[in-house]
């Protein structure tokens, strides 16, 4: 399948923009290798192949390991995430399904338990920044390609 539309092409200022945002989630504090893994499950519960397949792949360069890799859709069966990682998961699913699982209380302290107010404010901007390429991605047409 062909992408639809050259997005970059027809809006290249929208896209700087994106790419400063991006930017700006790779200064913050969150380390990267979680920023990876809270990537691909937002990508995994959007259905958006295109970046899982980028995210897994530089998660891989970063050298997180396969079964965290497979495993991240049942983080919460797993002993093999820290608890500030499996916290920063969670965080990904509600964020990302906001509209019917909100972000209560109890999850934003758990959250503050891991992580400084700062750390979640850049949390919450990376898990809406994949969201935003997810959907931006699904909606223009991109689709994975095998990994060479």
């Amino acid at each position: 399948m062909e992408q639809r539309i050259n997005y970059y092409e027809l809006a290249p200022e929208a896209l700087k923009i994106m790419m400063e945002m991006e930017k700006y989630t790779k200064s913050t504090g969150i380390d990267r290798k979680l920023r990876e893994l809270i990537k691909i499950r937002a990508s995994q519960i959007n259905g958006c192949a295109f970046f899982l397949n980028m995210h897994t792949s530089d998660a891989r360069k970063m050298g997180e390991t396969e079964q965290r890799l497979y495993c991240v859709g049942t983080w919460r069966e797993c002993d093999f995430y820290t608890d500030a990682e499996k916290v920063a998961l969670e965080l990904t699913e509600n964020v990302t399904l906001v509209s019917t699982m909100r972000v209560p209380d109890d999850l934003y302290h758990r959250v503050r338990e891991h992580f400084s107010e700062k750390d979640y404010v850049d949390l919450v901007i990376l898990i809406n920044q994949i969201n935003s390429w997810n959907r931006i991605s699904i909606s223009m047409g991109n689709f994975a390609t095998a990994v060479k």
